[in-house]
């Protein structure tokens, strides 16, 4: 399977075949890394199959979104739809003691890195990292950082924060970002920061017995092939672990977000954080992951959005293959709300929302919709000025100057 945020990894394999045959030097491949897909193939997706699918996708307002008359009260509405969303989760894993631990601690000049686990569920311990800037006289914002998806699977949130020894294929991968680790420009802003790794990702990655010894051991001299050959590998078996969850009567999609929710449970506990002040960011599934969480979560109080979101009808013919997963799917949701609707949830939560047109990865008429309907749903809540939708001729990135408007969300919200 062609998972989303799929690297394109240009790797001269025939050339390397036929230097070991010729008994020349092996040459060394050329690996590219881009969150930036080529465009949809001619045709739909699901080929003869898709006259069907169309007239089986729902048309019209959805019942639960908040734009239909019968849904006068916001917060009646909210409890309604979120209620379901949880529901559909078929997912509600136990709360339970985080039992924080800091592994390590490490002075960064202008701010404190700390390496941490705690625990999200009985059956979960996350790994994360928590940034503080120096020189804090009272309880600072927060924000949660929800990092990305990109067909990379051997780190996880290191592609968002600065560190020691980071791969040449996770600064190669910050093209996207702006050449930047947007965590640690963010602490650099005096926002307290907490990243952790999502379940399939990075220290909680898939590791089989019979797997090389670095990808179980991740050194810092791995080769740029084998990091590629280990996320082809991953990506390959998204599937499985799709299907493997959903067979265990769980979504991936809900152990995403009870995680993410969790998260805000250890980050409340911190005494560096004012609880009032807390926001999320993210781009790519980072940013379907802040729709989620600020949807379900009322502490939090601004929330960015980048390069995902979309009406999901506009997705069905052209843009399911390298879009839509395991871990976006909350199975009978979209008969009931859009993800637009989804992200509504979260009014009157302040929400700015980012989309590229020249992403590929969404329909750009559902782009539109998507921010149209999240500009009506706010207006009806009589909030329209907390949220910002910005459309501009860019690809799936979190540019400079995509950040500076998210930072300037931030300030004016948090």
């Amino acid at each position: 399977m062609n998972t989303r945020r799929q690297f394109i990894a240009t790797v001269a394999g025939a050339a390397a075949v036929s230097s070991k045959a010729s008994g020349a030097d092996e040459p060394k491949p050329e690996i590219r890394y881009s969150m930036n897909p080529t465009p949809p193939k001619v045709g739909p997706h699901t080929g003869t199959l898709d006259v069907f699918v169309q007239k089986l996708k729902p048309r019209g307002e959805r019942p639960l979104s908040f734009l239909k008359e019968e849904h006068g009260d916001l917060a009646a509405w909210k409890a309604k739809a979120r209620a379901k969303m949880l529901e559909l989760f078929h997912y509600t894993p136990e709360k339970c003691d985080p039992q924080a631990e800091v592994i390590s601690r490490k002075d960064c000049g202008d701010y404190i890195r700390e390496e941490i686990r705690f625990n999200t569920t009985p059956v979960f311990r996350v790994p994360g990292t928590v940034l503080i800037p120096k020189g804090l006289t009272k309880p600072a914002p927060a924000v949660v950082l929800l990092h990305s998806h990109g067909g990379y699977y051997l780190w996880g949130r290191e592609r968002e924060l600065e560190g020691d020894d980071v791969h040449p294929t996770l600064i190669e991968m910050r093209e996207s970002y702006g050449k930047k680790a947007i965590g640690t420009e963010m602490v650099r802003r005096g926002y307290v920061v907490i990243s952790i790794d999502m379940f399939f990702w990075g220290e909680r990655r898939m590791v089989l017995e019979d797997d090389p010894p670095e990808w179980k051991e991740r050194p810092a001299g791995i080769s740029s092939e084998s990091v590629v050959k280990f996320n082809q590998r991953s990506n390959a078996s998204e599937q499985l672990m799709g299907r493997t969850l959903l067979s265990a009567g769980v979504t991936w999609s809900g152990i995403l977000a009870w995680d993410d929710v969790r998260t805000v449970d250890y980050l409340v506990t911190r005494p560096e954080v004012d609880p009032q002040r807390i926001g999320c960011v993210g781009h790519s599934v980072g940013g379907l992951r802040t729709a989620y969480l600020a949807a379900l979560d009322d502490r939090i109080k601004a929330a960015v959005v980048c390069g995902w979101m979309c009406s999901f009808p506009n997705q069905l013919a052209k843009h399911i293959r390298s879009t839509i997963g395991h871990t976006k799917i909350i199975p009978g949701i979209y008969r009931l709300m859009d993800h637009p609707d989804i992200a509504s949830i979260a009014m009157p939560t302040p929400l700015m929302v980012i989309n590229g047109i020249q992403d590929f990865l969404f329909e750009p008429d559902g782009v539109r919709a998507a921010h149209e309907k999240l500009a009506k749903c706010y207006a009806k809540a009589g909030v329209p000025d907390h949220f910002k939708g910005i459309i501009e001729e860019r690809p799936h990135e979190f540019n400079a100057e995509r950040q500076e408007d998210a930072w300037a969300w931030f300030e004016r919200w948090l």
